[in-house]
Order: structure tokens, then sequence, then C-alpha cells
């Protein structure tokens, strides 16, 4: 059994934090999102090689994370897209890998974004027990929320309904990024695309399969978290400190007090300052400040500065007379895509 681990978003929500690192590098505590992901595949003897899907903007880094790692199933399968706007589509990309790799067994497909709360071993269990394509399903307990996915309706355990981002979805049981297909669905993605089908989210795909094979639904609950945007991003983070706080030995903390989920990085510097419900990302230097829910990136220097919801790029130096940089704050309200 093969994976694809799914990484080639540009996150331009997470701007300027994700504008030169992908978002499966944020850090998770003392490991990344995407790490989380590898370990697992790496401590299953029934996964052979994991294709890392990214674009050309982050091939080197990606490529340079890998050489680093202690990972060794990992390989990247980089496509063509150096923008937004010129990517495939998630399936397009699916479709791209399958062909450019030559994959022709069962493949466990999965967004390296996303942090999950069950086995990924489970999971595959389950899709050899089922012996179909399996989705992990959640309930994200809003129908508000459930437009956002795709919305499926099972019956003891089947797929009997999909439904890709409805406007009035009948249930709150959505389909998150994790899938198993076997040999026999992977080997329809290039049917799928010769047609005239959506490139875009894998769902459009689950809903075209149903008409062709079964489907069946690995349901979880507890924790599920679509890093997409700053504050999806700090609810993993708040979600793993669970109220507490983590600070690096070398990082540098005085007179300052730490309220719940702060994660302060290597080579840091708090002083005198207040912080709740933020990160500060390694070589950082915030002195005389308040800071909640945000994101400080390193070697940003910050000083009798009172800052809510903002992402701080990357060495960027913010004082109390200045006005931040447009291109450098970005407010979590914001817009953008």
């Amino acid at each position: 059994m093969d994976a694809i681990v799914l990484a080639g978003g540009f996150a331009t929500r997470l701007w300027p934090i994700t504008r030169n690192r992908p978002k499966m590098f944020l850090p998770i505590g003392e490991t990344t999102v995407i790490d989380r992901i590898f370990r697992e595949l790496e401590d299953d003897d029934r996964i052979d090689d994991v294709y890392v899907s990214t674009n050309e903007e982050f091939a080197d880094v990606f490529g340079k994370h890998l050489e680093e790692s202690p990972f060794e199933k990992p390989q990247l399968s980089v496509e063509e897209a150096r923008e937004e706007d010129e990517k495939f589509g998630v399936v397009g990309a699916l479709g791209e890998l399958v062909e450019r790799e030559g994959i022709d067994s069962d493949t466990l497909v999965i967004a390296g974004d996303n942090l999950i709360s069950f086995s990924l071993s489970d999971f595959i269990d389950t899709f050899e027990d089922n012996g179909a394509t399996t989705i992990a399903a959640y309930d994200v307990g809003s129908l508000e929320r459930a437009t956002q996915y795709g919305v499926i309706d099972v019956e003891d355990d089947r797929v009997i309904d999909f439904e890709e981002k409805p406007e009035d979805p009948p249930s709150t049981l959505v389909s998150i990024a994790c899938y198993a297909f076997p040999a026999s669905a992977v080997g329809l993605f290039e049917t799928y695309l010769s047609g005239e089908n959506n490139p875009d989210e894998p769902g459009w795909f689950i809903q075209w399969l149903l008409e062709r094979s079964p489907v069946y639904a690995y349901s979880f609950e507890d924790a599920w978290f679509d890093i997409g945007t700053p504050d999806a991003y700090l609810d993993t983070v708040e979600w793993y400190l669970d109220g507490g706080t983590l600070v690096h030995p070398s990082a540098t903390v005085e007179n300052s007090d730490l309220g719940q989920n702060v994660h302060i990085m290597e080579g840091a510097e708090v002083i005198d300052a207040s912080l709740e419900r933020a990160v500060v990302f390694p070589n950082a230097r915030v002195k005389d400040c308040r800071i909640y829910s945000s994101i400080i990136d390193e070697n940003t220097e910050l000083e009798e500065v009172n800052l809510s919801e903002a992402q701080i790029g990357a060495h960027t130096s913010l004082a109390q007379s200045q006005s931040p940089p447009a291109e450098w704050v970005w407010e979590q309200n914001r817009d953008s895509e």
C-alpha cells in the first residue's frame, strides 16, 4: 500500500506567516503537523512508499526538510504550479501524481495540514475490513460549518449520499481529507479527469465514485483541525497545550505574565510582557508588549505595542511609535484566500 500526503497549497490565508514556509511546517508543540503524519506512516509496515505532493515554490523547502528528517519513506513528487492560480486542483494533482509515479496499488491519501486524533493504522484496518474506498468522517456540530465541506449520509457505515459544499446540508457529518482507495478506485482518477468533472476538491471525485463502487465512512470523535487560517492554527495549539504553556529551554522569559496556551520557541526573548493564546517563533524579541491571540514570526522585534488577533511577519521591527507595515501585519478577519 502506498500513501500520498497532500502538501501543495500556498496557504495565503495564513500570510505572512506562511509566505515563505509551507503551513505543514507550523509547529504544534515540539513537532510539526506533517511530521506527525510522517511518523505514523513510517511506523506502519503496510505502507511502502509515501509521496509528498507539493508545488515547485516549496519543493526545495520540502526537500531540505526530508533530508534532515528521520523518516525514510517520504519522497517528493512535485507539481508544476508556482502560484495559486496555476494549481490543477487537488483531484487534478492526484491524477497527475498517480500517472507520474506509476501508482497502481491501494493508496492512502491524507492532507498534510490536518491534525487528526485517530490512529492512521486503525483507519487502514477499517479500510482493509471494508475492502472498498473508506473516508474519514467527523461531525462538525454546525450546519453552517458543514457548508464548507463534503456532507455525507451514512447507513451502517456505508456512505449512501455525498454532496460537496451544499448550501443546505442535510446533516453535520462531513468528510475530512483522509481517504483510503483500493487499487481499482485509484485507476479511476484518469477516467474521472478525462470527462467534464470538477478537478478541485476530492469530494467531487467521491460523489462521482459513489455511483460506481461502494464507499464506507470511518467516523471518529475527539479532535480534528483543518489548519487553513490563523485562528485554526491557534485553536490547534490551544488543543495541544490544553491551557498550559510551552517554553523552549533556550528562550528567555523575564518579568512576564504567560497566560493560557502560549508557545515560546528557541532563542526567543519575552521581557516585561503579557501573552495569552500566542505563538512566538524562534529568535523573536517581545518587550513591554501585550499580546493576545497572535502569531509572532521569527527574528521579529516588538516593543511597547499591544496586539490582538494579528500576524507579524518575520524580520519585522515594530515599536509604539510605528504603524504596522501592511504587508507584515494581517488581521484574522481578513477576507484573503
